[in-house]
């Protein structure tokens, strides 16, 4: 029995169009399904790290947005800085980001169709899914998978540390060449300049901290947007800790935040999702879906370990010793930045 397309890709996030795009740089037949209007916008911190770009480049895609030149950790006293060793990241508003990924997958000839992966099933050498069968499955469809689910892989998400994400943008001209963390004792903002007069403010915490409210723990903040037109609706996510128990059965591969997610604290996520979108169709296109789950056990390590680590920190009674540690220690920031920022 004849395949539809080969490639079926459920989500037509970044990550899924990524995937799309690799696809088709590969000669495959591609169909995404997503079920939203385009362009898609999620609450996320919107900066690229110096290692995504050659990434999207490769991709054929080189979005609009806000160089920065490095990470800043601040608390009410201090700041310590790390300046990037091997040139810029970008911030990039979602939906300008998400708009360039889909239109390079059109142009390539990816096909799209309006909907949601709800169920699949595998069968000799094929997948049945949204009334199409195809060779390959890429289930793409974020935190909350629905195919992770409904195949099996999924993992019921731990209790503890439970943190949620948080973002608005406000128009004003960025204060700083730097992505700009500030430690409070409710969350952490991320401030990024993702246009020349728009800047992005995320925070994430725990449930039930109000955007507004956490403000106020940040006063340096919260001063610089008195007054400020607010540029974007009040977004949320989360919660972000996702486990899989595996990120291939048969014929579906899981890509992105489906695959399983730690924390936004490092900003590694879209980086790590076009490196795994890479890999999958690699993967595929030698017959060997198996490699995925070596591929993705390698990219992925370093976020793995240095977020968890931090998220640990972030969630106990010492996430203020955080930014003074880096400060006493500015080799060990700089090296986990850099490690981070590949």
């Amino acid at each position: 029995m004849s395949a539809d397309t080969e490639v079926l890709v459920a989500g037509g996030g970044p990550a899924g169009l990524a995937a799309a795009i690799e696809a088709r740089l590969a000669g495959l037949d591609v169909t995404v399904v997503e079920p939203r209007d385009t362009p898609i916008d999620k609450a996320c911190g919107e900066g690229l790290m110096p290692g995504a770009l050659p990434e999207l480049a490769r991709l054929g895609v080189d979005p609009h947005g806000m160089p920065f030149v490095g990470i800043a950790y601040l608390d009410a006293k201090r700041r310590v800085e790390h300046r990037f060793d091997h040139g810029p990241g970008r911030g990039v508003r979602r939906t300008v980001l998400h708009a360039a990924l889909r239109a390079r997958a059109e142009e390539l000839g990816a096909r799209f169709r309006s909907g949601r992966v709800e169920t699949v099933h595998q069968r000799a050498g094929f997948v049945e899914a949204v009334g199409l069968r195809a060779s390959w499955l890429l289930a793409a469809d974020g935190l909350h998978s629905t195919v992770a689910r409904e195949v099996g892989l999924a993992l019921p998400p731990p209790v503890a540390r439970r943190r949620f994400g948080q973002r608005r943008h406000y128009v004003l001209s960025p204060w700083s060449e730097f992505v700009e963390v500030t430690w409070t004792r409710v969350g952490e903002f991320y401030v990024t300049p993702v246009d020349e007069q728009l800047v992005g403010v995320a925070l994430l915490a725990r449930r039930g901290v109000q955007f507004d409210d956490a403000l106020a723990a940040a006063p340096s903040i919260a001063e610089r947007l008195l007054g400020v037109e607010v540029g974007s609706e009040l977004r949320g996510a989360g919660p972000f800790r996702q486990r899989t128990r595996a990120r291939v059965k048969g014929r579906v591969l899981l890509v992105g935040d489906a695959s399983g997610y730690v924390d936004a604290l490092t900003g590694e996520g879209l980086r790590i999702g076009f490196a795994q979108a890479r890999a999958a169709v690699t993967a595929i296109r030698a017959h060997d879906p198996d490699s995925y789950e070596a591929a993705w056990e390698r990219e992925t390590r370093d976020f793995r370990r240095l977020t968890g680590s931090l998220v640990r920190l972030a969630a106990s009674p010492v996430r203020g010793a955080v930014v003074p540690a880096a400060a006493r220690m500015p080799g060990v920031f700089s090296g986990a930045v850099e490690r981070l920022a590949r």
